[in-house]
C-alpha cells in the first residue's frame, strides 16, 4: 500500500492522547534530575546546561506546532519526562535521550512528513533512525548494526565502519552489568527504556567483526561488555532460563514472548563474538541458547509454514523469509565449525565474507547443523507450496434452515468461499485465515444442488482449492395441530 501523509495523520490521531504516565508524573522533573546529577558530580555543568537547552527548545517548538507534527514531538517529550519521573536518568543514558529529542525538534519544525517505518541518517552521522507514528524518530539499533555488518562485507569502507561503531558505542547505556543499546520509546506494550536480544546480537557480530577488520581490540572489549543483557533476566536483560539452557528474548519487557527469528539472530551474534574473540563466556552463552533453540525450533515449524511466536502466531511473508535467512546463517556457521573441527584452543584471523570468519576455531565441539539447515530448506519449499484445503460438507442440509460447512487449512491464507446454485453465485465471503479448522454458516433458501467452492491463496501467492456439492433437501413441512 502506498504510504501518504493522510494515512499517517489517521495513525497519529489514534495516538493524540500522549501523556506522561501517572507513575512518572509523580516523580522528579527533567530539570530536577539534571540538577541532582550535576550536584552529585555525575554531569559537568556544560553537559547539563546543554541538555537543559535541548529540552527547553523542544518545549518552545512544541507550542508552535499543531496536528501531526505536534503529536510526534509531544510523544518524544513525554518519553523524556517519563524517564526522568521514573528515576531513570543516568549519565550514560542521557546522550541518546537528548539526541533523540534534538533530532525530533529539528525534524518536526521544518522537514517533510515521513511515512511509517521510513529510515534516515543525519549526515555526517552513520546512525540509522526510524519513524514510528505516535513516537516520532527513534534510533533503530537493528538497522544501525545491520548497516555496520553491510559495511564490513564491502571491505573498502573501513573508515565508515569505524565511525559507525564508535558513534554507536558513544550512545550505549550502562545496563545489566555492561553496556546495552536501548530503545527509548513505547512499542507494542513496552515502555522505555527496553532492549532487544535481536538488535544486541546483531551488534555483537558488528563489533566482533570490526575488531578483527580494524585490528582494534576495544571492539572486542565492547562486545564482551554487551554480553550483560544475555546473562540477566528481564527487565534489565533478555535471559529466560529453561530446562535445556536459555532462551534470549527479543524484547526485555515481554518475558513470556518467544520469537523464533529474534532468538536465532541473537545466537548468530553470540557465535560470531565467541568464535572471533575465542571468548569462554561467549561460547557458554551460545551453547546454552543453541541447546534451547534445538528444543524449541520444531515447534515453530507447522509443516507448511513458520510460526512467528509461540503458542501459534504464524509469520507474515517477510518474517517467514527473515527466519529462514537467520537459520541459514546459523546452518552456515555450524557447518563451518564442523568442517574445521573443534580443538581445545582457538585462534582468530581476518573474517571471510561468509557467516563465520575463516581460520577462527570455536573452543567447543560444534553442534550438528542439520536441524537448522533442514528447517531453512523446508521454509524455502513452503514459499512455493500451495495451501492444502480439506472440505467437510454437512451430510444433511435443508432449505431455510441454518447449517455449517467446515474445512481445514494448512497455512495462513486469504480464503474465498463461494456458493453457487444453478450457475448463480448466492454467497461469497473472503477473509484472511490462519491454519487449522474453520467453518462458514449457510442458510440456503431453496432445495437442490449447491456447489461450495473454497479457494485459498497463501502469503507467497500460491493457490489451493477444494469444492463439494451439497444436496439441499426441501424445507420441512409445518404440521398443523389437531
Amino acid at each position: 500500500m502506498r504510504r501518504t501523509p493522510v494515512v499517517l495523520l489517521l495513525a497519529a490521531l489514534l495516538s493524540v492522547g500522549v501523556a506522561v504516565p501517572a507513575w512518572a508524573a509523580q516523580g522528579p522533573s527533567v530539570g530536577a534530575e539534571l540538577q541532582r546529577l550535576q550536584k552529585a558530580g555525575e554531569l559537568d555543568a556544560a553537559t547539563a546546561d546543554g541538555y537543559r537547552k535541548t529540552y527547553s527548545s523542544a518545549k518552545s517548538t512544541l507550542k508552535k506546532l499543531s496536528g501531526f507534527r505536534r503529536v510526534q514531538l509531544k510523544a518524544v517529550l513525554a518519553n523524556v519526562d517519563a524517564t526522568a519521573g521514573g528515576g531513570l536518568f543516568i549519565p550514560s543514558r542521557l546522550r541518546a535521550v537528548f539526541l533523540t529529542l534534538q533530532r525530533n525538534r529539528a525534524w518536526w519544525s521544518a522537514s517533510p512528513l515521513p511515512y511509517a517505518g521510513q529510515r534516515v541518517t543525519f549526515a555526517p552521522s552513520q546512525i540509522v533512525w526510524q519513524f514510528y507514528p505516535g513516537q516520532g524518530w527513534q534510533i533503530q539499533w537493528l538497522g544501525t548494526f545491520g548497516k555496520a555488518n553491510a559495511l564490513w562485507m564491502v571491505k573498502t569502507r573501513d573508515d565508515d565502519l569505524r565511525r559507525l561503531l564508535d558513534e554507536a558505542l558513544s550512545l550505549a547505556t550502562q545496563r545489566a552489568g555492561g553496556i546495552a543499546f536501548e530503545y527509548l520509546f513505547h512499542f507494542d506494550g513496552g515502555r522505555p527504556p527496553w532492549v532487544s536480544g535481536l538488535a544486541q546480537g546483531t551488534g555483537l557480530s558488528a563489533l566482533a567483526r570490526g575488531a578483527v577488520r580494524l585490528k582494534d581490540t576495544k571492539y572486542f572489549d565492547a562486545a564482551r561488555s554487551a554480553l550483560g543483557i544475555f546473562k540477566v533476566p528481564p527487565p534489565a536483560g533478555v535471559l529466560d532460563k529453561t530446562d535445556a539452557g536459555a532462551h534470549y528474548l527479543q524484547y526485555s519487557y515481554a518475558r513470556t514472548l518467544h520469537i523464533a527469528n529474534g532468538f536465532t539472530q541473537a545466537l548468530n551474534g553470540l557465535h560470531d563474538f565467541a568464535t572471533l574473540a575465542n571468548d569462554d563466556e561467549g561460547h557458554a552463552l551460545f551453547a546454552a541458547g543453541e541447546a534451547e533453540l534445538r528444543v524449541e525450533l520444531p515447534s515453530f515449524d507447522t509443516g507448511a509454514w513458520s510460526l512467528y511466536s509461540r503458542p501459534g502466531v504464524e509469520s507474515d511473508l517477510g518474517y517467514h523469509k527473515v527466519l529462514r535467512d537467520f537459520l541459514r546463517g546459523l546452518c552456515d556457521r555450524l557447518t563451518e565449525d564442523e568442517t574445521r573441527g573443534a580443538p581445545s584452543s582457538a585462534t582468530t584471523s581476518a573474517p571471510s565474507t561468509g557467516g563465520t570468519p575463516a581460520g577462527a576455531v570455536p573452543a567447543a565441539p560444534a553442534p550438528d547443523p542439520k536441524l537448522y539447515c533442514d528447517t531453512a530448506q523446508r521454509f524455502t519449499v513452503d514459499l512455493t507450496t500451495k495451501p492444502v484445503l480439506k472440505l467437510s460438507p454437512p451430510s444433511v442440509l435443508r432449505a431455510k434452515r441454518s447449517g455449517t460447512v467446515r474445512f481445514t487449512l494448512s497455512k495462513v491464507s486469504t480464503v474465498t468461499i463461494t456458493a453457487v446454485r444453478r450457475g448463480a453465485v448466492v454467497l461469497r465471503r473472503t477473509a484472511r485465515l490462519g491454519r487449522g479448522n474453520h467453518e462458514v454458516g449457510l442458510a440456503p433458501a431453496q432445495a437442490g444442488p449447491l456447489l461450495i467452492a473454497v479457494r485459498a491463496v497463501d502469503l507467497a501467492g500460491n493457490a489451493g482449492a477444494a469444492q463439494a456439492t451439497i444436496h439441499v433437501k426441501p424445507a420441512a413441512k409445518k404440521h398443523k395441530g389437531v
